[in-house]
């Protein structure tokens, strides 16, 4: 009887070994997929970073219209100025001439101060109006013109209102009570630069590792159907060879992916200087499920590419919409709740919330469990799906042959 248990670990161990081993020759036999793991994997880290590389925008070009040209008015640009977001670099007599020159983009946005402006300010209860064009072209543009433009009117506006309650015969401490009764002191958690590139590429990074997972894992399985390849099924039970078979070719991937991850989620942030605040030790813990999630899904979805070119298709085609789903372009409680569900259903969506928590919050693994055992779950899920599936698949891959063979 232990000769007998002995035996069939040895030849498990010896499936296993066989299959991981093919599988890695499989990679490396195929340009297209070595592109895919390692430059793709590791090269488009660099390439975000380096689009991104100036966290935020600073001396965008504006143009002004000033028709009141008074004392208030020529503060109030003095002190929009003043910020490192603008640069005033045409001061217009009109708003045709300001239209033009956002239409030809030589600047990215418009000031216009009305003639009553400094009229009303100089009243007790006036009100005075400027109006902000951003060019919408964008994100970035509308961000740093519109932020400007609403610190120096937040500030003049409380001064205008102290210098009115003096008038009334307050004094100043009592007039600076009332417009500021609580003092407070802004703070950016998280991404105190308010950058893009902080907010948006350490998300980047997950999508990255599992689309070109996804890519490269269907690029493999098209290529085997278009040379058709035999599913390589294992000598004795079938269905004890198809898990062999999964769990070899993901430990191939999940080897290849470790590496590949920890480069990327570990060393791109310190090298670009994004956040990276969190357990490294705890951030390649979520790395494993999230990797075998990734992996798993993509050999279940895999099963329905039937040529080479299908996985570029399918990637053009899912990621902006798996980016989207996952909350981090758009806030998850404002997606329908078809969306909503699909999302827990895609690797990514735990992966890069899970990664956010602890790489930019500072979470531990155990705040982040949410994450953790979700994207296990996932993982255990896939492999059954994907086992099931190459299970049916050879079968149906055998009965052709069948048919074939009585037929010749």
């Amino acid at each position: 009887m232990k000769t007998r248990l002995n035996k069939k670990i040895i030849h498990l161990i010896q499936d296993l070994w066989m299959v991981f081993t093919e599988e890695l020759k499989r990679v490396f036999r195929d340009p297209g997929v070595v592109l895919i793991f390692f430059v793709a994997g590791l090269g488009y880290p660099l390439v975000y970073n380096f689009i991104y590389w100036n966290d935020t925008l600073t001396d965008v070009p504006v143009a002004v219209v000033d028709l009141s040209c008074s004392p208030e008015s020529r503060r109030f640009l003095h002190l929009w100025e003043a910020t490192p977001d603008i640069a005033i670099t045409h001061v217009c007599t009109s708003m045709a001439e300001a239209e033009d020159l956002m239409r030809r983009q030589k600047v990215h946005g418009i000031l216009f101060i009305p003639e009553d402006f400094d009229d009303n300010l100089a009243t007790i209860s006036g009100q005075s109006h400027v109006s902000l064009y951003a060019d919408m072209s964008s994100f970035l543009y509308m961000k740093a013109t519109y932020m400007s433009a609403n610190m120096v009117m937040l500030d003049e506006m409380h001064r205008v209102q102290i210098d009115r309650y003096q008038r009334m015969g307050m004094g100043p401490e009592t007039a600076w009570a009332l417009v500021q009764g609580a003092p407070y002191e802004e703070v950016g958690l998280f991404c105190p630069s308010g950058g893009y590139s902080s907010f948006l590429v350490p998300a980047m990074l997950i999508m990255i590792l599992h689309q070109t997972l996804f890519f490269g894992i269907g690029m493999l399985a098209g290529t085997a159907r278009e040379e058709n390849e035999t599913l390589y099924f294992l000598p004795g039970s079938r269905r004890r060879s198809v898990f062999r078979l999964i769990f070899g070719r993901a430990v191939a991937y999940l080897v290849l992916y470790l590496a590949i991850a920890a480069i990327d989620v570990l060393l791109i942030p310190k090298l670009f200087h994004l956040p990276h605040v969190g357990n490294p030790w705890d951030i390649m813990r979520l790395m494993v499920p999230f990797l075998l999630a990734a992996i798993f899904f993509s050999m279940t979805v895999s099963l329905f590419v039937r040529n080479r070119e299908t996985g570029m298709v399918t990637l053009v085609a899912t990621t902006l919409i798996i980016f989207f789903i996952s909350g981090v372009s758009w806030p998850q409680a404002s997606l329908p709740e078809a969306w909503k569900w699909t999302s827990y259903l895609i690797p990514a969506t735990w992966g890069i919330h899970g990664f956010l928590h602890i790489n930019t919050m500072g979470c531990t693994l155990l705040e982040a469990a949410k994450e953790y055992y979700a994207l296990w779950i996932l993982a255990g899920g896939y492999f059954v799906t994907a086992s099931i599936g190459l299970w049916i698949s050879g079968l149906i891959h055998e009965r052709k042959k069948k048919q074939e063979a009585i037929t010749e």
